[in-house]
């Protein structure tokens, strides 16, 4: 008898903590399973504390969940950008406009961006530098505290680049001194590189990002040009590795693709001149492709008239269409494709623009969307957590109306947004 006691006394524990967690219920009319690639219909979620407790057909629903009704809409895992600057602005159109702004306005600036991503849809994003070194760890921290609304951010802390290089801010007086968070990220040779590396680590970045060619928006830079030395990026690789963290490389020329991706980098950032012997060597070591080929049309549109320089949209004008039709060739060979935007050079929140761009170039609707689901989370190396709607991940959700694999374009028109079991967005 006592026996029966003591376990009946621990079945009423456990139904206590069950009765104690936040569950909820999500009916789903139709589900995009992104990890096989199909879409599965009446659909229930079960999400408790924040994670994905079960998914299937006809489960039941405890009487205890709220329930969210979503059997109308089409459901998604939140989605993943691996390219964004969030504490950056489409209106600052020159570097040099870091120069009047302090971190501390670049901070709270970022705040309205990081909530405009995540209303899109974007639960999560991979942030790839800021001149000002160390802003976008602060917006990350302050995310994860609550103080702010946005994505969950894996932040790079500052470019590394060599002096007078694509990351570096240039184009002012030989007499003026920048401060040290505008400099930060500078390194000439090897042990330079692997010094700026250890910084960065130190301060808890997510990962690195080199910039190992010249750039489009960089006064001075021409994109095709080589930076850092194979031997310079071979360094920042290893030394990232030490701390286990992964490398993005900027790069738009040819030969600096090939010198990144044989130092080992996860992602090739921009692949604008990618040509055949790059593509072959993306696909056999793996490297991702992270190509923004939507912005390169809001330049041509708006750039003039928001007084960008005329060197950038000269440099715009002539990389644009050879960087789509590099992509699409890199699609073709199967070369594997992270969803990144440059957010930033355009509006925060427009995002999802690029989807239609994807699919122009090569990609299937269903692609472009693994693009920025399950693949995005295997480049961020947390495919365990995200990327996917199943048990154990975390409960990230988005819902749109309509049928995504027929109009990409309506992933343009989130109107429901879940980030760790909690709503943001419920229109």
């Amino acid at each position: 008898m006592r026996k029966i006691c003591v376990l009946t006394f621990s079945a009423a524990i456990l139904c206590a903590g069950f009765a104690r967690a936040q569950l909820t219920a999500i009916k789903a009319g139709k589900l995009i399973d992104t990890d096989a690639g199909t879409v599965l219909t009446d659909q229930v979620i079960l999400i408790r504390d924040g994670r994905v407790a079960a998914v299937g057909k006809g489960l039941a629903i405890p009487a205890q969940a709220r329930v969210i009704d979503l059997s109308s809409m089409t459901v998604l895992p939140g989605l993943i950008d691996c390219h964004t600057h969030l504490t950056d602005s489409a209106t600052e159109v020159d570097p040099l406009d870091e120069l009047k702004t302090t971190a501390a306005q670049k901070a709270f600036a970022s705040i309205p961006n990081a909530r405009k991503t995540l209303e899109a849809g974007f639960t999560t994003v991979r942030d790839v530098g800021t001149y000002r070194a160390l802003v976008d760890l602060a917006l990350r921290d302050a995310i994860n505290r609550g103080d702010v609304e946005g994505p969950r951010m894996y932040a790079a802390g500052a470019y590394i680049t060599i002096s007078g290089g694509a990351g570096a801010l240039t184009g002012f007086a030989p007499d003026i001194t920048l401060p040290w968070d505008l400099k930060f990220g500078q390194a000439n040779g090897p042990w330079q590189v692997r010094e700026r590396v250890r910084d960065l680590a130190n301060r808890g970045v997510d990962l690195i990002k080199v910039l190992a060619t010249g750039a489009v928006l960089t006064h001075g830079s021409q994109p095709g040009a080589e930076e850092f030395t194979p031997e310079e990026l071979n360094a920042a690789v290893d030394e990232a590795r030490q701390f286990g963290l992964r490398v993005a490389a900027h790069a738009h020329g040819g030969e600096g693709i090939k010198n990144a991706v044989h130092a080992g980098v996860a992602s090739i950032e921009h692949g604008t001149f990618l040509d055949a012997e790059g593509i072959a060597l993306m696909k056999q070591h793996e490297t991702y492709l992270v190509a923004d080929i939507y912005n390169g049309d809001y330049i041509a549109s708006e750039g003039r008239r928001l007084g960008m320089p005329e060197e950038f949209l000269k440099k715009n004008a002539e990389t644009t269409d050879i960087q789509r039709q590099n992509f699409r060739k890199a699609v073709e060979a199967g070369v594997k494709i992270a969803f990144g935007t440059d957010a930033a050079v355009y509006p925060h929140g427009w995002n999802a623009r690029q989807f239609p761009y994807m699919v122009k170039y090569g990609l299937t609707p269903m692609q472009a969307i693994q693009s920025a689901t399950v693949w995005a989370a295997d480049l961020l190396g947390h495919s365990d957590e995200l990327g996917s709607i199943k048990p154990g991940k975390r409960a990230d959700v988005i819902a749109v109306a309509g049928d995504p694999l027929h109009d990409i374009s309506i992933l343009e028109h989130v109107r429901f947004v879940m980030k760790d079991g909690k709503i943001y967005r419920q229109d």
